[in-house]
């Protein structure tokens, strides 16, 4: 799916460029306070993981609709698309709200509640994409 795909790129890129901003332009900042830096390091790693994974799923996607290949690998394209997207919308609120958090932007009392919603849409990807058939 060209949607998953771009997201995933998206997702991908900025990640990798979080990574680099924490490490390097954020890094004093960071280790100003307490547990930022790890936390900011979870952030990135489950944006990066799951950008991968959104990649692999908008195959699938591709895959199941026959825009690969005429082979039927599986048989709803549209499961393995709306895992992808869950994927992407857990993890733009869940790291998202967690690159806030750690940089003390945003109301604490509404990003708080936003991680696990995030982290709840991943886990949801996750499952609809193990239930596609």
């Amino acid at each position: 799916s060209d949607v998953l795909r771009k997201l995933a790129s998206a997702l991908g890129a900025s990640g990798v460029a979080a990574g680099a901003f924490g490490a390097h332009a954020l890094k004093a900042r960071l280790d100003s306070k307490a547990g930022a830096e790890a936390n900011w390091k979870t952030a990135v790693s489950h944006q990066l993981f799951h950008a991968t994974a959104i990649l692999a799923l908008s195959a699938l996607s591709s895959a199941s609709s026959g825009d690969i290949s005429k082979d039927k690998l599986v048989s709803s394209s549209g499961d393995f698309a709306k895992a992808g997207k869950m994927m992407a919308v857990g993890s733009l609120l869940f790291s998202g709200s967690i690159y806030c958090l750690t940089l003390d932007i945003g109301p604490k009392k509404l990003l708080g509640p936003i991680t696990p919603i995030g982290g709840l849409l991943m886990i949801g990807g996750w499952v609809v994409a193990g239930l596609s058939s």
